[in-house]
């Protein structure tokens, strides 16, 4: 089987790099020509262009930066994708998956709604989760792919109910991240400790992923999650349309909006996400920082094949 890959960015980069190091033979694209190259030196095939990758792959990836960035490459693919399989590994929004997903089936081909959970650096072993939202001849199909690229995955139904469950769960992300951020800062003005801080949300009902993960970089000082504040905007915004388009009155969404908007208009678009607690330092004129912390999150989970989770599938 011929696998393609476009978007070899951030998180792209690293689920392709599972691809390649677990022997799939893999065309790859990427408007950033270093990029391509970095993997054509490693055993990859230079792909192209977007429709070029479709035309000689039976299964084409992507994971882009947008939803208008994915209806672009589509729109490229679409002229060979019959009798082919495009999985869409970008946070994308639900309805346009759905609309996509059709149009593709209508030219002859299959569409899985893919995307990936749980922090670039677990992406870049393989031990990333995965939703998957398609028939379930297609999910089984591509379950092989899946299994090489992320640890957990979960059918969640229909294409774009995937989707839809992504950027809920960054949502409450976000959410987490802010009340570290506030918790953090309210503890270091109370003359607490950062590294008994850190330990004692970890081992409390009041720790999370996020905290295990980002309030490390943050106290660092490193404050590089290698997600930015631009599509964090997205994803929340995704999520309150969501909501509004059902009918829920949400209450703290728009205020997370809020924060964030305004943490992008001061550290600049492209700002690392975590930077969001320096709005907090400035106004107390505190350092959020302890020494023993890392400057980049490293998965220490040895990397094993993936599994399908569901109930009474799957591990925990």
């Amino acid at each position: 089987m011929n696998v393609g890959f476009i978007g070899l960015g951030a998180v792209g980069g690293k689920l392709a790099g599972s691809l390649l190091r677990n022997g799939i033979s893999l065309s790859v694209f990427d408007l950033d020509g270093a990029r391509v190259q970095d993997f054509v030196q490693r055993g990859a095939r230079d792909g192209g262009s977007a429709a070029q990758v479709m035309q000689y792959c039976d299964v084409v990836i992507t994971s882009l930066p947008s939803p208008a960035a994915s209806a672009a490459v589509l729109d490229e693919m679409m002229p060979h994708i019959a009798g082919k399989t495009w999985m869409e590994m970008s946070t994308t929004d639900a309805a346009q998956i759905v609309a996509q997903a059709q149009a593709v089936a209508a030219a002859g081909g299959r569409a899985v709604d893919c995307p990936v959970s749980g922090g670039c650096h677990r992406a870049g072993t393989g031990n990333i989760s995965i939703f998957a939202a398609c028939d379930r001849l297609t999910f089984e199909q591509v379950l092989p792919l899946l299994t090489i690229m992320g640890r957990r995955v979960l059918h969640t139904g229909d294409v774009g109910t995937a989707s839809t469950l992504k950027v809920m769960t960054n949502y409450l992300a976000t959410a987490n991240l802010l009340t570290c951020c506030e918790a953090l800062v309210t503890m270091k003005a109370a003359g607490m400790d950062m590294a008994t801080t850190y330990e004692a949300i970890r081992i409390s009902s009041g720790t999370s992923f996020v905290h295990e993960t980002e309030s490390q970089l943050i106290l660092s000082g490193s404050r590089d999650v290698d997600f930015t504040m631009d599509l964090v905007l997205k994803d929340i915004g995704l999520f309150q349309r969501i909501a509004e388009e059902n009918g829920v009155p949400l209450e703290i969404s728009p205020e997370i909006i809020r924060i964030m908007k305004d943490g992008q208009a001061r550290y600049g678009d492209r700002a690392q996400s975590d930077r969001i607690i320096e709005r907090l330092e400035e106004a107390t004129g505190l350092q959020i920082l302890a020494d023993g912390f890392p400057q980049e999150l490293v998965d220490d989970e040895p990397e094993e094949r993936g599994y399908e989770v569901g109930r009474g599938l799957g591990r925990a």
